[in-house]
């Protein structure tokens, strides 16, 4: 190692380094402003030139420990950048190059949606955040969304969205309800019209009755018809003996634990109560009238 370092330190090295270096052209500065370029080529190079520096800084501002002020500087670094490419592109575009600012990137927040940021002037790309810059304090309130506050709804849309066929006027006009309807309205209608020809039948028949003065015997269904009624009342008699037979056996089911005394032994207890007011209120008396002689005697002897 140390021989290396020897043969290039020599002076023979030394002057062909010197040589090699005079050769070479002197390192181009980039244009302040972008309209200065009159070449394609060299424009197209600046704006390489840029596209690498910010690559170089966005890999950079990914760490989240370069601390605040750190990450702040970097990211206008890398918006003063971009507004430096815009003008390259423009020039670009002038010069009769392709045109790049069609497929610029968009930004996007922390979930990867993109979003637009725009700048007030209306010229170029708003100021944009890159990598742990979006989690700085004050900048993550930007990408959020602000929660969705749910209007509610009034009377007047409540009932601004109900029509005809809210209250079932419409039902019948896609014909789905006629043909599950048409079965049962049949055998509703045979059934009517058959009583009606048993009712119809019966009255012919007490009319024939009634003017030949005969006694005419009713078939069993006219029967039923001609005593419906009655069967409801005959049942609804059958449900309340039943009520009142489970009361009489609930009564007869209630057994006494104490014993209860008779009429005899209500009439001797409310002899004795009265026997002892009498007696309490003979005493008090009594002892009202001692109390009286003695205020006395010692109202004498003063």
């Amino acid at each position: 190692m140390a021989r290396n370092e020897e043969k290039a330190q020599s002076m023979l090295n030394r002057f062909i380094t010197m040589k090699n270096e005079e050769k070479r052209k002197p390192k181009e500065r980039r244009p302040y402003l972008a309209s200065e370029c009159r070449d394609l080529a060299d424009a197209d190079r600046w704006r390489s030139e840029i596209l690498r520096e910010i690559g170089v800084k966005v890999a950079e501002i990914q760490n989240e420990g370069l601390g605040e002020h750190r990450l702040r500087d970097l990211n206008d670094e890398i918006n003063k950048l971009l507004r430096e490419r815009v003008h390259w592109e423009r020039r670009i575009s002038e010069l009769g190059g392709p045109n790049y600012t069609r497929n610029n990137a968009k930004m996007t927040d922390l979930d990867g949606n993109i979003i637009d940021v725009p700048n007030p002037s209306g010229r170029g790309p708003g100021y944009r955040y890159f990598g742990a810059a979006k989690k700085l304090p004050g900048v993550r309130e930007l990408f959020e969304k602000p929660p969705e506050v749910r209007k509610r709804r009034t009377r007047y849309d409540i009932y601004k969205r109900i029509d005809a066929s809210y209250y079932g006027y419409r039902d019948d006009e896609d014909g789905i309800l006629e043909k599950l309807e048409a079965t049962a309205e049949k055998e509703m209608r045979e059934k009517t019209e058959a009583e009606w020809r048993k009712m119809e039948q019966i009255r012919r028949e007490a009319k024939k009755a009634v003017k030949s003065g005969e006694i005419v015997t009713v078939e069993p269904a006219a029967n039923d018809i001609l005593f419906e009624e009655e069967e409801d009342v005959v049942e609804e008699e059958r449900r309340e003996m039943e009520r009142e037979e489970r009361q009489r056996s609930k009564q007869q089911e209630f057994v006494v634990h104490v014993p209860l005394p008779d009429e005899k032994e209500i009439e001797k207890m409310v002899l004795e109560k009265k026997k002892m007011e009498l007696l309490r209120k003979y005493t008090s008396d009594m002892l009202m009238e001692e109390q009286k002689e003695a205020m006395a005697m010692l109202n004498v002897q003063r």
